[in-house]
């Protein structure tokens, strides 16, 4: 019997390749949305990173012939993102945020804060003080380290504290601090939110927390169940962790400080629920309404206990 005929035979540009993949991703109707919003992005992303090319411009290659281990290659990835609905991220091995790369696999979410947005190209809406006054920052709920390593770059002079509850989701992060040669200014921390740094204070306190209601995680696509639910879960109304937050953040902040919270569309929810904080919300390019910002005044003072 002979060996029925492979893609990888026929198919010889980068072109080929794009039009083979968003014919087998709409087929198989993929959801989308881990740094990509289509079957088209999503081909060009995943050809790109296997072909070790720049993700932002696919333009100059698509007349580009591959050779016959390319082609296996690409192949290969497009036929697991079909098979395995896993995210393309977790194929390729690096997700990207400003045009920074990280690593990422199935220990961490994908990461796409629209903090990482505001750190890399806005950065100023995040503090009242110049950056070089910018002395610590902590990550809440820091996944695979990105928003860390990015505010690190942004505020030279800033240590950063980068604390999750998850110890693989570190182990994941602590590659990405080392790829960036940051272990001297980023601390990984295990701990639930504050409680292994009761005692320290924060110019900037930055946190993509879970903020996904319960109802929303039972009904995932498989791609996004392919994340640890973990990273996903605010509990009823997706808001566990947000309050959790807002009530003791004040005690962390310096004064002047400043705290930043992504929570998706639960902005009314946010506002109705605290309807005395000064919430002011941070558009960016792709959200709008999604991130607050608060500063350390504005937030409620810790009870006595």
């Amino acid at each position: 019997m002979s060996t029925p005929p492979s893609p990888a035979d026929d198919l010889l540009t980068v072109r080929d390749w794009l039009r083979y993949a968003v014919s087998r991703f709409n087929e198989a109707k993929l959801v989308y949305g881990h740094g990509t919003d289509s079957a088209l992005d999503e081909a060009a992303f995943m050809i790109l990173s296997t072909l070790h090319l720049d993700i932002d411009d696919l333009d100059p290659w698509l007349d580009a012939r591959l050779t016959a281990p390319e082609r296996q290659a690409v192949h290969r990835v497009i036929d697991q993102r079909v098979t395995t609905r896993k995210p393309a991220s977790y194929i390729t091995g690096a997700a990207y945020i400003a045009g920074h790369r990280f690593h990422v696999d199935e220990r961490v979410i994908v990461p796409r804060s629209f903090i990482g947005e505001l750190l890399a190209k806005d950065s100023q809406s995040l503090t009242a003080a110049e950056p070089w006054r910018i002395n610590r920052i902590l990550d809440l709920c820091t996944g695979s380290g990105c928003l860390a390593i990015l505010a690190a770059l942004e505020f030279p002079n800033a240590t950063v504290d980068a604390v999750d509850i998850s110890r693989d989701a570190l182990d994941v992060a602590r590659i990405n601090v080392a790829n960036y040669e940051l272990d001297d200014r980023v601390r990984l921390v295990e701990s639930d939110l504050f409680k292994a740094i009761a005692n320290e204070r924060y110019d900037i306190i930055i946190s993509n927390p879970p903020y996904v209601t319960s109802d929303a995680v039972a009904a995932f696509p498989p791609e996004y169940q392919a994340e640890p639910q973990l990273a996903h879960l605010g509990g009823d109304d997706g808001l566990d962790l947000v309050r959790r937050i807002l009530k003791d953040a004040r005690a962390h902040l310096a004064p002047g400080g400043n705290l930043i919270v992504e929570v998706g569309q639960a902005n009314e929810a946010v506002e109705a629920d605290f309807p005395d904080l000064p919430f002011v919300w941070l558009d960016t390019e792709g959200s709008e309404g999604e991130v607050f910002s608060l500063p350390a005044t504005g937030l409620p003072k810790a009870k006595a206990r």
